[in-house]
């Protein structure tokens, strides 16, 4: 190997700079929520995780959100669930439905990501830059997002990181991969492929709505503020080249519907009609989205110069609030004391505004100054009698029922039920059963260390005995009850022996 491959440069350079190793990076990235849905079903308390595959209900559910999703809206969060919980219980279909429900739940709110505050997820990636120095850049995305309409109503949509994850690439060139998919979509139908045919329509399908997410992007980026959008080249040649597009795939995708419906009316075999039918509702459906996405197309102009003249006469625009949390917080806490004392105090000067001192005016300054001292009153007004709240006496247990208690409570060599302790402490005192529960509660979680130091030489032992308690007026998990005895004299040897033969 040269030396300049061997620095970083010349042809090693371009290997390591070249763009498409970044999109295999972030398209690792984009895949490790969806694996980390299945390492993390281990730890879940209340469901058997190995019964289901996280990863596939998580992918169902990006394929509902995104068929589901319009140029301005998304999709019902309750509907989205309904079919996911069906995909769940053909995975476990032994298991409860409101087992299913939850296990549906938990993906969406993990793919939503509700964990976190920005509900996104942040990946770290290698570059190596122009100069041969390899650095972590951080890249954050999302996957399901949530959003309100005008009503206030909350609906999700798929972003354009999920919606590669489902067709498998990213950062592709959209309009060609659809028009690849429909070039091999008429390859199929011609072969009377139809089952394959569909298969590739639903990625067409994808692309669609993927083109769509992006025209709206740049639209919404405009209604916010159109200073950050080109609407000198960039937009407008993007916009030529949608509608070219649209109106290019309208008529394919017509054409497609019409061979497809004419195949299925045509033929005879049930199988292959139900194949044409399905294959001839996905291409109207892109047909539909099409119509509806050149709409748009055609009123963009018009909504960048409706926003400009609305955004040139609104004002300045105003500061973004300040994230606390994320803009300060983690960034400071991982610094020292040192380098946080800095902009702690910026952010605090800043956030706090100035001070303004009283300005003294001699018009007011002197007549108070001049005018006479309040009288004061002697005695204050009538003071309102306290409400006393009424001392409770607590009656502690006698030593005859504390030796009552313990002798009950004495089991050498035999477990007893707390339920069946409770009758016989009744019929000695019909105050020994509460006595009995609070010695038992403390058994539950016995002190071991404060028995040695106290020189006992048994202690009580309580544990679940997996059938409920009802006696005597308590209720709850009955308790199995004995005492284990300390061999004390095991014990001082090897206390003896740790302290170095030193009584």
């Amino acid at each position: 190997m040269s030396s300049d491959a061997m620095n970083g440069q010349g042809g090693e350079r371009d290997v390591w700079a070249d763009e498409g190793f970044t999109r295999r990076l972030k398209a690792l990235a984009c895949t490790a929520p969806l694996h980390d849905l299945d390492i993390r079903k281990a730890n879940l308390p209340w469901v058997d995780g190995s019964h289901y595959q996280m990863a596939e209900v998580a992918l169902q559910i990006i394929d509902h959100v995104a068929i589901a999703m319009d140029y301005d809206t998304g999709a019902n969060h309750e509907q989205v669930l309904l079919r996911a919980q069906g995909f769940v219980g053909w995975q476990a279909p032994g298991r409860p439905s409101d087992e299913h429900a939850r296990v549906a739940g938990w993906v969406l709110n993990s793919l939503i990501n509700v964990r976190d505050t920005d509900r996104g997820f942040r990946r770290y990636y290698g570059e190596v830059d122009a100069r041969g120095a390899y650095a972590l850049l951080k890249w954050d995305f999302k996957l399901i997002d949530e959003r309100s309409d005008n009503s206030g109503d909350l609906y999700l949509r798929a972003s354009d990181e999920a919606l590669n994850v489902l067709v498998g690439a990213l950062d592709t060139d959209v309009e060609s991969a659809q028009i690849a998919a429909e070039v091999r979509l008429r390859n199929l139908i011609s072969r009377g492929r139809l089952a394959d045919a569909k298969a590739v329509a639903e990625q067409a399908r994808i692309r669609t709505i993927q083109y769509a997410e992006i025209i709206r992007a740049q639209l919404d980026a405009t209604s916010r503020n159109v200073t950050t959008v080109d609407w000198s080249d960039e937009v407008p040649d993007l916009l030529n080249e949608a509608l070219d597009h649209v109106e290019q795939r309208l008529q394919e995708e017509s054409a497609i519907a019409l061979s497809v419906s004419t195949d299925r009316d045509q033929s005879q075999n049930p199988i292959r009609r139900r194949q044409a039918a399905e294959l001839v509702d996905i291409v109207d459906d892109c047909v539909r989205r099409h119509t509806r996405l050149q709409t748009r197309l055609r009123g963009a102009r018009t909504l960048f110069l409706d926003e400009q003249d609305r955004q040139q006469f609104s004002g300045s625009a105003l500061r973004a609030s300040v994230d606390v949390y994320g803009d300060l917080l983690r960034p400071v806490l991982g610094l020292t004391l040192a380098d946080a004392f800095h902009p702690v105090r910026s952010f605090y000067e800043h956030s706090l505004g100035p001070t303004v001192d009283d300005q003294l005016c001699l018009a007011t300054l002197v007549p108070t100054l001049l005018a006479p001292p309040p009288e004061r009153a002697s005695f204050t007004g009538e003071e309102e009698e306290p409400e006393l709240v009424p001392v409770v006496e607590v009656r502690g247990y006698t030593e005859d029922q504390q030796r009552l208690a313990e002798s009950l409570l004495d089991l050498v060599e035999e477990a007893r039920p707390l339920s069946e302790l409770l009758e016989d402490a009744a019929a000695l005192d019909p105050e020994l059963p509460d006595l009995l529960v609070l010695l038992a509660l403390r058994a539950f979680s016995p002190q071991l260390g404060s028995a040695l130091n106290d020189g006992a030489d048994r202690v009580l032992l309580a544990v679940s005995a997996g059938f409920p308690l009802d006696s005597q007026g308590f209720e709850g998990d009955d308790l199995l009850l004995t005492s284990a005895a300390f061999d004390r004299a095991d014990l001082d040897a090897d206390r003896l022996e740790r302290n170095g033969g030193r009584s």
